[in-house]
């Protein structure tokens, strides 16, 4: 048990650590989300700018070529929108097993401590009953009440 203990005590150094990570991943995170949105609304208004209709027929094949390659790339932030709202998904399904791994240490390090400190008191129990013995053996065999006995 005493090895659990000690692991334990040296968890706030991993601990820091994931959460440094999780702060990394989290900014990461926000910076995709504003990049995938940034990159939706340029292209919709891309899209909204370039669908007027105009006469010479050039111009409006190179429109709507213009307005196939915006809504693709709007397609492709949506996608990767969709795709970061799994991942966040994960993320805290994840987080919340890890939450509840940190309880379980958490608790696992009180029940150590409980541990050694019914041991302590356990072994100072001992002591005093052993104490308490060898003054009672004491005074028996240098009692009167022996002598007669024997």
């Amino acid at each position: 048990m005493m090895n659990k203990g000690g692991g334990s005590g040296g968890g706030s150094g991993p601990t820091a650590a994931a959460a440094a990570a999780a702060l990394q991943k989290q900014k990461a995170l926000l910076q995709r989300v504003d990049t995938d949105i940034t990159s939706v609304v340029d292209n919709f208004n891309q899209i909204v700018n370039v669908a007027r209709v105009s006469d010479p027929p050039m111009k409006n094949s190179q429109e709507a070529y213009m307005m196939e390659m915006r809504a693709s790339r709007l397609v492709q932030a949506a996608d990767s929108l969709l795709k970061l709202v799994s991942e966040l998904k994960q993320t805290a399904i994840f987080s919340g097993f890890a939450s509840l791994n940190d309880h379980v240490e958490q608790r696992i390090a009180e029940f150590d401590q409980e541990a050694e400190k019914t041991n302590r008191l356990l072994a100072r129990i001992a002591d005093d009953a052993s104490a308490s013995l060898k003054e009672l053996e004491s005074h028996y065999y240098s009692s009167a009440q022996r002598s007669t006995l024997d």
